[in-house]
């Protein structure tokens, strides 16, 4: 891959959008902020570099990683800007649109605890969860998206995980039957 157009970046929208929305906490600010960092990559297209020709790093791996460094550098720029509040994830725990638990939707809730819990973690932790739990990335990509060393990762993952196991094993959902699926998928994020 020589210069990367726009399916290239297009391949990475979904991942992308998914990152900003974890940051963000809502479906627009998301949505901004993934525009931002696109218009930014085009823009900036011409300071990518593909791996060298004996590199068996894949092009698209690096693209990616390119990618979510731009919107963590542009998120970071607009918090600085806007002031924008640190934990934004937190007005989802009072969302009018998450429906009251009746039978089949405690699953909603154990959502929003997991919202809750995530909320409640420093950005920096935030940001390292996410990257390596979620869209998992390595240690050293995180470090190199994070511009931050890989102990620095490490550690604050670390903290992470430990702060998520705490907050979830005082959930506001009470698990039943039925929820187990969501709770497995929560346990492999903070393992």
């Amino acid at each position: 891959m020589a210069e990367p157009d726009l399916p290239d970046l297009i391949v990475h929208l979904p991942r992308l959008r998914r990152y900003a929305r974890a940051l963000t906490g809502d479906a627009a600010s998301a949505d901004d902020l993934v525009q931002d960092t696109l218009e930014r990559a085009w823009a900036r297209l011409h300071q990518w570099r593909a791996p060298a020709e004996d590199d068996p790093a894949d092009p698209s791996e690096r693209l990616r990683a390119w990618l979510f460094t731009l919107m963590h550098n542009v998120h970071v720029n607009q918090l600085r800007q806007h002031r924008l509040p640190t934990d934004p994830l937190d007005e989802l725990q009072d969302d009018p649109a998450l429906p009251v638990v009746s039978g089949g939707q405690l699953e909603t809730l154990a959502l929003r605890d997991i919202h809750a819990a995530l909320a409640g973690l420093p950005l920096p932790q935030r940001e390292v969860l996410l990257l390596v739990g979620l869209e998992e990335f390595s240690y050293a990509e995180a470090a190199a998206v994070l511009d931050v060393p890989v102990g620095t990762v490490m550690s604050r993952l670390s903290r992470a995980r430990a702060a998520m196991r705490v907050a979830l094993s005082h959930p506001v959902a009470t698990p039943r039957q039925g929820v187990a699926a969501g709770w497995n998928v929560v346990k492999q994020v903070v393992k």
